[in-house]
């Protein structure tokens, strides 16, 4: 049986990136392949590249999701239609359902239901939230960097491809690629695909339970064309960039062989909740470029499982002593997946 505690490590606080570096494509690389680890750069991405490989990244948009409403800190995470979201509080006792709250700009929102997990369930009375949240809202950074939205945040919390609106954390491993990167990529003979998951309470939220088997994953909105899962299906090698490129894909995986299909994947425009601890058989990805993630989080969970517990935690003690940069705004690591 996993445990939640068998996922923990030691970081020192001063490693948490609370800025990003003055260049995107100027953080540092550990490449983690079986027990051994090397010191790189994320320019090296490129030497990793092979003719007839697929990347995949997440193309999905942050949207200012933090906002005030009559002095409530409200952070949007889920949409459920185009009028109604789901959103956190930390004031979640003090407001009940039926109740109505005043945004800055004066917009109305009602509080249609209530849940433990999910937080509050809003209903804008406005033609265009979208609109509403880019007059008022912040980007919803991570409570870990300690510090609120700056201008520049606007422009760095975002990958330079990101398109459709729909997440509320940035799907950080994208963050270090250029438009210049994009492009050196394809000159290597390999192709982008780009595809989209909505980042919201599933990718971040904390495990509160001690028994892996317990803890209830949020569901997140995710999609692969039928023209992108056939560039898939004929890739050499698949190279997932962040943890929900690779949950995207290993849904559409799962799919895949839950219909008895003979490809890596299936197209899927759809809802996961998909949870990857060690003992998950990966059906999709071969290699994963990802972030530092937080002990104990689903992330450094499913990065285990992808490229060993112990691997894991060994590199991330390297890391530690070599003092990379951690979580959204740090460093980056290129895994390869482990033989079971």
């Amino acid at each position: 049986m996993l445990h939640t505690s068998d996922f923990d490590f030691e970081l020192p606080p001063e490693l948490i990136a609370s800025h990003p570096l003055e260049k995107r494509d100027a953080s540092r690389m550990l490449v983690v392949d079986k027990n051994t680890v090397a010191d790189k750069h994320i320019r090296d991405f490129l030497d990793y590249i092979k003719p007839g490989d697929v990347v995949v990244f997440n193309n999905s948009r942050v949207i200012p999701a933090r906002f005030m409403a009559d002095e409530h800190e409200i952070t949007l995470h889920t949409s459920v239609n185009d009028h109604d979201w789901w959103g956190l509080c930390k004031k979640f006792n003090k407001i009940n359902i039926g109740d109505t709250l005043t945004m800055d700009d004066g917009t109305k929102i009602q509080v249609v239901d209530k849940d433990e997990e999910s937080g509050l369930l809003l209903h804008f009375d406005c033609d265009n939230v979208f609109d509403v949240l880019n007059n008022v809202g912040k980007m919803p950074l991570p409570p870990y960097m300690k510090r609120e939205e700056e201008v520049a945040d606007r422009e760095r919390y975002q990958t330079v491809y990101a398109d459709p609106l729909g997440s509320m954390a940035a799907p950080t491993a994208g963050l270090h690629f250029t438009d210049e990167l994009m492009g050196e990529i394809e000159k290597h003979g390999a192709k982008i695909v780009k595809i989209t998951l909505h980042v919201g309470a599933g990718t971040w939220m904390p495990v509160k339970t001690e028994n892996l088997s317990e803890h209830k994953m949020h569901s997140e909105w995710c999609c692969i064309t039928p023209e992108q899962a056939d560039i898939i299906n004929n890739a050499v090698r698949v190279i997932a960039v962040g943890t929900t490129s690779m949950r995207t894909l290993e849904s559409a995986a799962i799919r895949a062989r839950e219909s008895g299909v003979k490809t890596r994947v299936i197209p899927i425009c759809d809802n996961t909740n998909i949870f990857i601890t060690p003992g998950y058989k990966f059906g999709a990805v071969d290699i994963l470029l990802t972030n530092f993630h937080l002990p104990k989080s689903t992330l450094f969970m499913l990065v285990s499982a992808f490229a060993g517990l112990p691997e894991m935690k060994s590199a991330y003690a390297h890391a530690v002593a070599e003092k990379y940069r951690f979580f959204s705004y740090g460093d980056c690591c290129l895994l390869f997946k482990k033989d079971v």
